[in-house]
């Protein structure tokens, strides 16, 4: 499946977001935690449900910015994702990077997710760890660490290339994680975070997504961020990512 992660318009309003993806050829939305569908806002996940499903699109994930190791109330990102309908719960992986965490940590994360996970699953719902830099999930080592240490069979992990780092490289650790995905966030950065139309990146994709083998019917490219926040380089995105799978 193809997507789009709501926190990539930020500024726009939820019946905004669905005419875009559905305009676009796209599959599914992620909804953003942060402004569309905050937790504990169960009407704005009721209606963000609604105005997907009348548009012919699938909710794909709930993106929320619940952090490990933060003393946060997952109860109420639970109910919101519910209600969205949503079958994942993005989360994130703390705050720390794992060159700055020591073991009592990652057992902190470890006895926290397996408590997340059991709830979740309490409402047939999947969680995943966001793949991101300056948290546990900064490498595939830490998060398969932490995947591993939970073991938990509703835990899975995000992935996205890290600019950071070579292509090589990606390709290594997105392999290593491979059985653990849920969905792919898609853009096309380089050095210093700077974005690029998705296009120019079209040989490193055609690798993640050969490697990555993801299951149309259960994960998905969620295409989040595209060069200055304008619409028409989301729709050539929108194009290229289709072309991709095609």
């Amino acid at each position: 499946m193809t997507g789009l992660t709501s926190v990539t318009f930020r500024q726009k309003k939820a019946e905004e977001i669905v005419v875009l993806a559905a305009a676009s050829g796209l599959d599914g939305i992620e909804w953003g935690g942060d402004i569309h569908v905050p937790a504990g806002d169960r009407e704005a996940a009721r209606n963000a449900a609604y105005l997907t499903q009348s548009a012919g699109l699938k909710v794909l994930s709930y993106g929320s910015y619940y952090r490990l190791n933060q003393k946060e109330d997952f109860t109420q990102v639970l109910e919101t994702a519910y209600e969205l309908g949503a079958p994942n719960i993005r989360i994130w992986a703390g705050e720390l990077s794992p060159k700055n965490a020591d073991r009592t940590v990652y057992l902190n994360a470890e006895k926290e997710l397996c408590l997340l996970c059991t709830k979740a699953q309490n409402y047939g719902i999947q969680v995943s760890l966001e793949y991101h830099r300056n948290t546990l999930t900064e490498t595939a080592e830490s998060t398969l660490k932490l995947i591993k240490l939970a073991s938990c069979k509703n835990l899975r992990c995000y992935w996205q290339p890290n600019p950071d780092i070579s292509h090589k490289e990606n390709l290594r650790e997105l392999l290593m994680v491979k059985p653990y995905l849920s969905n792919i966030h898609t853009f096309h950065w380089k050095d210093n975070n700077i974005r690029y139309p998705l296009i120019e990146g079209h040989s490193e994709w055609l690798d993640y997504i050969r490697i990555a083998d993801l299951k149309p019917d259960i994960s998905a490219y969620i295409l989040e961020f595209v060069k200055d926040d304008r619409i028409d380089n989301f729709r050539e995105d929108a194009k290229e990512l289709i072309e991709l799978l095609s």
